[in-house]
């Protein structure tokens, strides 16, 4: 799977007024930070906001999917990322509150300790 080059451009372009937009590869598709806190990915064509129990009634509201990966064997592995609403592609605000969404999300995440 290739990461669509267009559409993180698109998301670091629209979401530079929030801070430092980067990214790393990641398994086919793409991590996209902002100063430095992961907030979404890039995969299966698609834009996956980062969620928490606080956000989730908001993804809820617009039906938004959460990311799912089926394993081999047939396990389905879920991590709270939500896919973006359709209006983000096109709508620089849009893609902003959504992203500020994740972005806070990313924020409560409690910080996890490196092995030394």
């Amino acid at each position: 799977m290739a990461v669509d080059e267009g559409l993180a451009e698109w998301v670091a372009e629209a979401c530079a007024p929030l801070g430092a937009i980067s990214r790393k590869r990641m398994f086919g598709g793409a991590a996209l930070y902002c100063d430095g806190l992961a907030f979404a990915i890039l995969a299966f064509d698609a834009l996956w906001f980062k969620a928490d129990a606080e956000s989730d009634a908001a993804w809820d509201a617009i039906g938004a999917e959460r990311f799912a990966v089926t394993r081999d064997g047939g396990k389905v592995q879920s991590i709270n990322y939500r896919r973006a609403p359709d209006d983000v592609y096109d709508d620089a605000d849009a893609m902003r509150d959504w992203a500020g969404l994740a972005i806070a999300a990313s924020r409560r995440a409690p910080v996890k300790m490196r092995k030394t």
